[in-house]
């Protein structure tokens, strides 16, 4: 895995070198790239490529399940996040019933997301997000305005609790003492092309938030297994846990885990260790590199997951799944999900796992190695090749 990161991206996609660092992993129509053969899965080629026993995954099992029960929120935070939920949105549904009442802000519909809805959420992260789907054009006074309103009617039924609104990029969030609701603020789609940039919220947030709808919605119609949920929850907290996975999306991590379990030849779900393994082999091999097909985003078929991951968050996504892969397959797996405290430095200091090292990768993206061969010698105006 050495020759730096066009190197080890050529090793898996031969094909041309990428003219800019900042050049998008998904290119249009309008400017084609190659498309790679996608990475090698042992669970889609069996026939041809028999895998060989993995051994009794017990151990490994028993460790993701253990994890996961640490992970789960416990009853009073779900009977917290519950109950303001359910009056935010009595709140809002109040608004619809009598825009009059606010103006300011007439809304058209309000629908659960996020980890909330898809019955994903994290202990001690007890925040469920809320998108509110506006008729008006939000602007920044007016969003706070609805935000503060809100917060109003809850002091107003409620006198003994505390309630507060932060303004936020996507909105803004309505905080009580044990949780938090977040709105997520978008607009009916035939009104975009009423926006104007310096008057209203930024219409690339406008997009993401009516996107977590499509997300939760195909969510909640394809991911009904038990075990898929079950690999959200790990690999969220996985991502927390290690840098070298910051650069995945919560819809990537949504999708890839869908993937691992459901989509197998004969159509059976795999057993949640294979799942967990899986994981880590597809990303090991390459899925999110560069030039690679990657998996289509089943809400938005023109892009693909990778598309706005940047390539030095692609080198980091597969060196570290590489350094854990080998720990897992080496028995590190209570290390790697968090279970023993000592695996906080696995993907980044060496560990010996019985008569075999690990060291983790050295980064192979080097921004150098994207800037063209050929640049502009100021001296002469004439092209040189750099020594």
């Amino acid at each position: 895995m050495r020759g730096g990161f066009y190197g080890r991206f050529q090793q898996r996609f031969p094909g041309p070198r990428p003219f800019h660092a900042s050049a998008p992993a998904y290119m249009p129509p309008s400017a084609p790239m190659a498309i790679r053969p996608p990475p090698f899965d042992p669970y889609l080629c069996e026939e041809y490529f028999p895998r060989l026993p993995e051994g009794d995954d017990t151990t490994i099992s028993q460790s993701i399940i253990a994890r996961h029960a640490e992970l789960i929120p416990n009853a009073g935070e779900q009977a917290a996040i519950n109950n303001l939920v359910t009056k935010v949105k009595q709140v809002l549904e109040k608004m619809i019933d009598k825009p009059e009442d606010f103006p300011a802000a007439a809304i058209e519909e309000v629908r659960e997301v996020g980890s909330f809805k898809k019955g994903t959420m994290l202990a001690k992260n007890n925040i469920a997000d809320l998108v509110v789907i506006l008729k008006s054009l939000p602007t920044v006074e007016s969003v706070n305005a609805l935000g503060n309103k809100i917060v109003g009617e809850l002091k107003a039924a409620e006198t003994k609790e505390v309630f507060g609104c932060v303004s936020r990029e996507y909105g803004c969030e309505i905080a009580g003492l044990q949780a938090v609701v977040r709105l997520l603020v978008t607009i009916l789609p035939q009104n975009s092309k009423l926006l104007e940039p310096d008057l209203h919220l930024s219409e690339k947030v406008l997009q993401a938030n009516m996107a977590a709808i499509r997300h939760a919605r195909w969510f909640e119609e394809n991911a009904t297994q038990s075990s898929v949920k079950v690999l959200v929850r790990i690999l969220k907290d996985m991502k927390k846990r290690y840098e070298g996975f910051q650069g995945l999306s919560m819809w990537a991590i949504e999708l890839l885990s869908h993937y691992c379990v459901i989509h197998t030849l004969d159509r059976n779900p795999l057993p949640l260790s294979h799942a967990f393994k899986r994981f880590f082999m597809l990303l090991s091999t390459g899925l999110l590199l560069p030039s690679s097909p990657a998996l289509v985003d089943p809400c938005d078929l023109a892009t693909r997951i990778n598309y706005n991951i940047s390539m030095e968050d692609m080198d980091s996504i597969c060196s570290t799944a590489q350094t854990l892969l080998h720990v897992i397959l080496h028995g590190g797996i209570d290390h790697v999900l968090g279970l023993d405290p000592k695996g906080a430095t696995i993907t980044t200091e060496m560990s010996i796992w019985g008569d075999v090292v690990v060291t983790p990768l050295e980064k192979a993206y080097l921004e150098a190695d994207m800037e063209p061969f050929y640049k502009d010698d100021d001296t002469n105006g004439m092209d040189t090749i750099p020594a």
